[in-house]
């Protein structure tokens, strides 16, 4: 595992406030890699430094209107290519991929990146400097 491949992968991330648990897979739905990070800068530059090692990548993120916007506000800057997982998908798949629903970081991360490789249509979230002044505003 762990072993730069230079075909495309998706990155499932299951992101919290203070960390991110993300697990890497190949279309054929290898898994290539895993990883646990803080979301503080020294964790994110760490997290990124490891993804680098696949320059195809798509990262698969949950909730990215939600709990995962502080990292995809963060990913987006960069150029790096972004979709929404919707939890209900990935809740689905995660029962589907493991017969049960227990909850793990792991396991959702898991079912995220499972979610990115077989689901097409996927939302991609793009960068958008006005709207986020706009929801600034709204927010104030």
């Amino acid at each position: 595992m762990d072993e730069q491949d230079t075909g495309p992968v998706v990155i499932g991330m299951d992101p919290h406030k203070r960390t991110v648990t993300i697990e890497v897979m190949t279309p054929t739905e290898q898994i290539v890699g895993h990883g646990r990070f803080t979301t503080d800068e020294d964790g994110f530059t760490a997290m990124l430094e490891y993804a680098w090692r696949w320059p195809d990548r798509t990262w698969a993120i949950e909730g990215c209107e939600g709990i995962g916007r502080h990292v995809v506000a963060r990913l987006l800057p960069l150029g790096e290519q972004v979709v929404d997982v919707p939890a209900k998908l990935s809740a689905r798949m995660r029962i589907f991929a493991t017969g049960q629903g227990r909850k793990t970081d792991d396991t959702d991360a898991h079912s995220i990146a499972l979610v990115g490789v077989r689901m097409g249509g996927l939302r991609s979230v793009v960068h958008d400097e006005q709207l986020e002044v706009l929801r600034l505003l709204v927010d104030r």
